[in-house]
């Protein structure tokens, strides 16, 4: 019987804190893992772990140069994130607007 890989998606992929900091190492340039580990007071193997997830979740890629592979962020999967937070900004702004016509009422 052959196993199937998991196919984290984006939610999945940034439910940890430890994803989401490299996330935001990678927003400013791409780097390789040694880089990317030095950051974490984790071992290279659980940054590797994270990593993995992440390129599931097509948040990451990673490209051989040399003896290192390099992880550059793809940050419009992000834009997922976005979508589905835009609908609680427009439910507060909804919210608050309707607490204001309460308060000026009275």
């Amino acid at each position: 019987m052959i196993q199937e890989a998991i196919k984290y998606d984006v939610f999945q992929a940034i439910a940890d804190p430890t994803r989401r900091n490299v996330l935001k190492l990678l927003a400013s340039s791409d780097r390789p893992i040694s880089n990317i580990s030095e950051h974490f007071a984790i071992s290279r193997t659980a940054v590797v772990k994270h990593l993995k997830i992440l390129e599931q979740a097509e948040l990451v890629s990673a490209q051989k140069k040399g003896r290192e592979k390099i992880y550059t962020l793809h940050s419009e999967r992000l834009k997922e994130i976005e979508d589905w937070l835009q609908y609680f900004h427009l439910f507060w702004d909804n919210k608050l607007a309707q607490l204001q016509s309460l308060v000026e009422d009275n």
